[in-house]
């Protein structure tokens, strides 16, 4: 810190004797400026901002939709609930009003997959969303398995991430007649692999 004080008064007492005073003032000031933020220690606990798009809560992402996450239990007070006939006490559905088209399995009392049907206006980070193309899928997500729709004829078909059964939160697409997206589930097997609810 001391010989950039030095620094700084060198400068300024040039300045005095120049006729480009200002011009060299301004410089001197530059340095010192730049020099003790060059010296300013970072805190290593400020989280820097990482490039790239950030969900929002209509964005369904591999950690779930707004505040519901995959692997926790439902969030208290966020609208979240049981709605109709129930299957079973040991997997459950349930909706928002806030996310029409969309509803989640609850087992043991833990989010297991979130499910986008063609009401809904949710999205992947990708933009992808019910009515897109395999064709979109495809290209968004490569190298994802393809296996025969249960209820519908080909060209009818779900569209799985390849690592689904890592017991991490994956991404399967059920493709219409169409050929276009009618649901996306993102949660964990053997759930994520449901083809009637909680069956």
């Amino acid at each position: 810190m001391r010989n950039i004080f030095c620094a700084t008064a060198l400068a300024l007492s040039l300045a005095a004797c120049s006729p480009a005073s200002e011009e060299v003032a301004q410089s001197a000031n530059q340095a010192t400026a730049n020099a003790t933020e060059a010296l300013t220690p970072i805190d290593p606990g400020t989280p820097t901002p990482s490039p790239g798009v950030t969900a929002d809560a209509n964005t369904l992402t591999l950690e779930g939709l707004g505040a519901l996450k995959i692997g926790e239990p439902v969030p208290e007070g966020s609208g979240w609930a049981e709605r109709g006939a129930q299957v079973s006490d040991m997997c459950r559905t349930i909706s928002a009003p806030d996310y029409p088209g969309v509803y989640a399995i609850v087992s043991d009392e833990i989010v297991r997959r979130i499910t986008v049907g063609q009401r809904s206006d949710v999205t992947l980070v990708e933009g992808i969303g019910a009515g897109a193309t395999e064709a979109q899928v495809r290209e968004a997500f490569p190298g994802f398995r393809e296996t025969p729709h249960k209820y519908v004829d080909a060209p009818a078909k779900y569209l799985t991430a390849p690592n689904a059964d890592s017991g991490d939160p994956a991404l399967r697409f059920e493709i219409d007649a169409q050929g276009e997206v009618s649901m996306m589930h993102v949660g964990t097997m053997p759930v994520l692999g449901y083809v009637e609810g909680c069956a």
